[in-house]
């Protein structure tokens, strides 16, 4: 299977014409490491996704830049799968997908908006989302200055303890009858804190203080379910959903088989290859030593691209497993080609890091972190090439 989806990823690059993000101008000669994004994979996640959902809506989180894959391109791809809703997590990152995405999709701010900056929201055309009391008023007077109802998402604190009304305020809204004056309450929603373990009883805990919360506020839609929710069942998805990783290849059933397509294929430039001897002190800190002769490369890629520093793993050559030595450094990583025949990797080849041979959930875990951690860190180095979309 890896073969054939090496092949497949292969062929849809040839066919792609070489683009890069708006901001990241790497021509794919110059940069050290290319990362392809498949916007196919992409759509027919999102397929997937509402055919797990039967009728219940379904948006696209496209927040820290699309996952670090490139807000815009994502979006335009969801867009073309009938999507019209999309989650951002910043103002600014609201403002720069309308200008991209232009008028019609919705677009809600997930952390809410800062105080101060409730007319450049209203000026992009951007829903809030309501976190807080203080909020609240504030965007009530931006309706009031603009003269016509805006729309929000109210969200509750459910018990995630990061962002929303608390149970307290909610309380004291339900019994003001102004409070939402000027507002179009599109929807109530809260967010799971532990959606990916099924089993965990904070998910029904969430799921019964969502129902009392929202119950207090104003009849509306309501939206619970993040990637893993929507796996928790029908009782859990509403209205609508919000999926984010699960889009972008992440596995939301974490210990099953990924039910999503693969997404990114990251590959490395060689950058040198060398023979040491027995004994040779490789990488910072010599934290290791060759314990026989030893073939290596250096590929042009490290933490400032966003490999983390702890990332402990391989790199692949033609479904060969190159082992990482000595420390990733900020611009390169040292690998072992022992493996190879001599003169068979040479400068300029590419190496897999992420794609057939190791997905993003198998690099997060040599990582000890998670494949949000890893695709959100890629840095602006990359020639960024897009296929499928």
């Amino acid at each position: 299977m890896a073969d054939a989806m090496r092949v497949a990823m292969n062929d849809a690059v040839n066919r792609s014409a070489a683009k890069t993000v708006t901001g990241w101008p790497v021509s794919e000669a110059a940069a050290g490491a290319i990362l392809t994004i498949d916007l196919g994979a992409v759509r027919e996640n999102y397929r997937r996704l509402k055919a797990r959902l039967g009728g219940v809506a379904c948006a696209g989180v496209v927040k820290a830049n699309g996952y670090g894959l490139g807000a815009a391109q994502v979006a335009a791809a969801l867009i073309r799968e009938g999507c019209d809703i999309f989650f951002v997590a910043l103002l600014t990152e609201g403002v720069a997908l309308r200008k991209t995405i232009g008028t019609g999709p919705d677009i809600y701010v997930l952390n809410g908006l800062p105080p101060g900056s409730e007319p450049e929201a209203v000026a992009a055309g951007l829903c809030a989302v309501i976190n807080s009391g203080a909020q609240l008023k504030a965007w009530r007077a931006a309706a009031h200055d603009a003269g016509r109802r805006l729309p929000a998402a109210i969200q509750v604190d459910s018990g995630m303890s990061r962002l929303g009304l608390a149970p307290t305020e909610v309380a004291a809204l339900g019994g003001d009858s102004s409070a939402f004056d000027g507002i179009d309450v599109k929807y109530v929603m809260s967010h799971l804190a532990c959606a990916d373990e099924p089993r965990h009883p904070a998910n029904e805990q969430q799921r019964l203080a969502f129902e009392r919360l929202r119950a207090m506020l104003p009849e509306a839609p309501a939206s619970l379910a993040n990637s893993s929710g929507i796996f928790l069942g029908p009782s859990y998805q509403h209205d609508l959903a919000r999926p984010g990783a699960a889009l972008y290849g992440i596995n939301p059933t974490p210990g099953e088989p990924n039910p999503m397509l693969p997404v990114v294929w990251l590959q490395a430039k060689v950058a040198q290859t060398r023979r040491v001897e027995k004994g040779a002190g490789i990488g910072y800190g010599h934290s290791y030593h060759a314990d026989a002769p030893l073939g290596l490369a250096t590929i042009s890629f490290g933490y400032a691209d966003g490999w983390l520093r702890r990332s402990a793993s391989a790199g692949w050559f033609e479904g060969v497993r190159l082992p990482f030595l000595g420390r990733v450094s900020m611009d390169s990583i040292i690998l072992d080609i022992s493996a190879l025949p001599p003169g068979r990797l040479r400068e300029g080849d590419l190496v897999e890091l992420l794609g057939p041979s190791q997905s993003v959930d198998d690099a997060a875990g040599h990582a000890g972190t998670i494949g949000y951690e890893i695709l959100a860190s890629f840095g602006p180095r990359f020639h960024r090439r897009y296929v499928g979309g």
